[in-house]
């Protein structure tokens, strides 16, 4: 009797348990009825060549270039800490150009060395990877240039260029840029409800961030210069990187609802000052 007892209370024990779990999981992730889903892109490596994979810090050479490299990954990955006199709000390199710069289509920087110069559509001139640089700082993260020729600027264009190493023994790096959207109109009432349901619970239910996730609007989050402004180009970004957790289950309809609902929200103005940029 006992024994039945016991086991009657240990199975009550383990569906109790079950429940809340599935509770907990429905509440925190607020699940929306979603439906087409675009693939995440990870093709195979070309036979006998590893994947492509970012090189590990512990190969960054000793000596003032390996210091440079690493001053400048720190400045990518947390800006406002590493370089704080150049930052306006709470925005990093890493929150648009994410995996410190290596997660395929959240515009990467792999590679971007051997890029530039490039024509930029905004510039309407052809323009250098310090420009770029310099670009994110007075847009994204809503500050100051950096000394052209500054020990940060050389930092980051440093890590940048470590970043881009030829690694022959890896398949060629894919997914540069963004992922290609068809063109579509944003619905922010329908926005609202996907940000209170799959993004809320890491930027916050007013848009402000919580560490280590970025505020999306307000005083600390990037100006309406910033590329991440554009609601395609934030959907783009949106759709294949977020939620960082469960990637690409929105759908590019859903991507653009949701940015059309971040692009209502108020955020600080772009100096034109640094217009040049």
């Amino acid at each position: 009797m006992l024994r039945v007892v016991k086991n009657r209370h240990t199975t009550l024990l383990a569906l109790l348990t079950v429940a809340l779990y599935v509770g907990a999981v429905a509440v925190g992730l607020r699940v929306v009825t979603l439906n087409f889903r675009m693939p995440l892109i990870d093709p195979p490596a070309p036979k006998g060549l590893a994947m492509w994979h970012p090189p590990s810090l512990a190969s960054i050479p000793n000596g003032s270039k390996g210091d440079s490299i690493r001053l400048g990954e720190k400045i990518f990955n947390q800006t406002p800490l590493y370089a704080a006199a150049h930052v306006g709000g709470k925005v990093s390199c890493d929150d648009c150009h994410a995996g410190g710069g290596t997660q395929p289509l959240a515009s990467p920087m792999v590679g971007m060395p051997a890029a530039f110069p490039m024509y930029s559509e905004r510039a309407k001139r052809k323009i250098t990877l310090k420009d770029r640089i310099q670009e994110c700082f007075v847009r994204s993260e809503n500050g100051k240039p950096l000394d052209d020729d500054g020990v940060e600027m050389r930092a980051v264009v440093d890590y940048i260029t470590w970043l881009s190493q030829p690694q022959p023994r890896m398949a060629p790096y894919t997914g540069r840029g963004l992922v290609k959207l068809p063109n579509l109109t944003g619905d922010p009432r329908h926005g609202e409800r996907i940000y209170d349901a799959q993004c809320s619970g890491c930027h916050g239910d007013k848009g402000e961030g919580r560490w280590p996730n970025p505020p999306l609007w307000g005083a600390d989050s990037f100006n309406d210069g910033a590329g991440m402004h554009g609601i395609p180009k934030m959907a783009a970004f949106v759709q294949q990187n977020m939620p960082a957790n469960r990637k690409g289950m929105l759908t590019p309809q859903e991507a653009y609802d949701v940015s059309a609902f971040i692009h209502t929200q108020p955020r600080p103005a772009f100096n034109t000052a640094y217009a040049h940029f």
